[in-house]
């Protein structure tokens, strides 16, 4: 008998990739969502508006007939609109079905230690709450709402750093457009820094996995700590533009490591000028130090760093030929380094942000080359 899948949203990033990937195992694929963008080939598409009173309607039709064995819902603003649709579906789903809610490691209070799991204590959130004023809160009222709606058929996924194809925060992206400019580029130290990060299609594929095999509760679902560096990143994003970089007429990129003090002192923002990274100390920890052994006993799968980065570019390539950007969420600030704080803190570093070297004995920056 063939799963029947409703995915709560699904056209933009993971919901879209939680759709691609169903369809690839020959699931049958129902999306609900504003409509602004078309639905893949052989997907069933409902319209409708999470935000307004009758944004749920299209599943109370009486043409929508059919019990979803699966649910998957990416919302992400006020908790309200997973409560209304939770209790909407519980009757309407089978007794063993699951309503999977991506959530984020975000409802976690600050700040977890290295090596939290999914005890660490919560924040508090409101499942009634209508609006979106905090995002931890907003996650962990929505987490409430599923729990009380459907109990243990919820299963409440804690993404870590989402990264990959589609992504719409930015992040990978502006690294990428970054580095295919060229020259001397700040990369932001240690270059040892571990990082946990998902691609989305492996969070996707979880999902899925998880919830026909019938996990309930809170999972926190990230790669494994130290799955990746910032150096193995950002050398992954010299590597993937380099033949764009010199088709174009720009100079090798160069990564110049910069010691979190001097990138601090510049005045540079970590994770939202300088995507991905924050220096040592507590907030990393939290941020990439997670226990993940449940995620992985429950047969989580990681990917690459480098296949992450690869398919990412690949997707921006395929953008810019059909003169498309990038899709942008509108809840996100924008995400990237003026020119002018990155130069500051090259040239505290002692490197010539036009490509000169240091001057002799100089013991800023440390620089690596990459060509190809």
């Amino acid at each position: 008998m063939t799963t029947r899948l409703l995915v709560l949203g699904g056209s933009d990033f993971l919901g879209r990739a939680v759709v691609d990937d169903a369809l690839a195992r020959g699931w049958d694929v129902t999306v609900l969502n504003r409509g602004t963008r078309p639905a893949p080939d052989g997907v069933t598409s409902l319209v409708g508006d999470r935000t307004r009173a009758d944004g749920l309607d299209a599943l109370r039709s009486d043409d929508v007939a059919q019990k979803w064995d699966v649910v998957v819902d990416t919302w992400s603003w006020g908790p309200a609109a997973v409560r209304d649709a939770a209790r909407l579906l519980a009757g309407r789903v089978p007794g063993d079905s699951r309503y999977v809610y991506v959530s984020s490691r975000s409802v976690y209070r600050p700040w977890p230690p290295r090596g939290a799991d999914e005890s660490a204590p919560l924040v508090d959130g409101d499942p009634d709450e209508e609006a979106y004023d905090d995002y931890a809160r907003a996650k962990r009222g929505a987490e409430i709402a599923a729990v009380e709606a459907l109990g243990d058929r919820a299963l409440l996924l804690r993404a870590g750093l989402i990264l990959g194809p589609r992504e719409n925060v930015g992040r990978l992206p502006w690294w990428l457009r970054r580095v295919a400019q060229g020259g001397p580029v700040l990369a932001p130290g240690p270059a040892e820094l571990p990082l946990q990060l998902v691609d989305a299609r492996d969070l996707a594929a979880f999902a899925l996995d998880a919830a026909i095999t019938g996990a309930s509760g809170p999972v926190d679902v990230v790669s494994a700590p130290g799955h990746a560096t910032m150096r193995e990143l950002l050398s992954a994003c010299v590597a993937v533009t380099a033949d764009a970089a010199a088709a174009a007429g720009n100079p090798p990129a160069e990564l110049v490591w910069v010691g979190p003090e001097t990138v601090l002192e510049a005045g540079i923002a970590p994770w939202t000028q300088l995507p991905v990274w924050i220096p040592p100390g507590e907030l990393h920890d939290a941020l990439h130090g997670s226990d993940t052994s449940l995620a992985f006993g429950l047969g989580l799968r990681t990917r690459d760093v480098r296949e992450t980065v690869h398919d990412t570019w690949a997707w921006l390539q395929e953008l810019d030929e059909h003169g498309e950007t990038p899709p942008r969420r509108e809840d996100r600030p924008g995400v990237g380094l003026p020119r002018d704080l990155e130069e500051r803190a090259l040239r505290a570093a002692g490197v010539d942000p036009d490509g000169a070297a240091p001057p002799v004995g100089d013991a800023g920056g440390s620089r690596v080359g990459f060509t190809a």
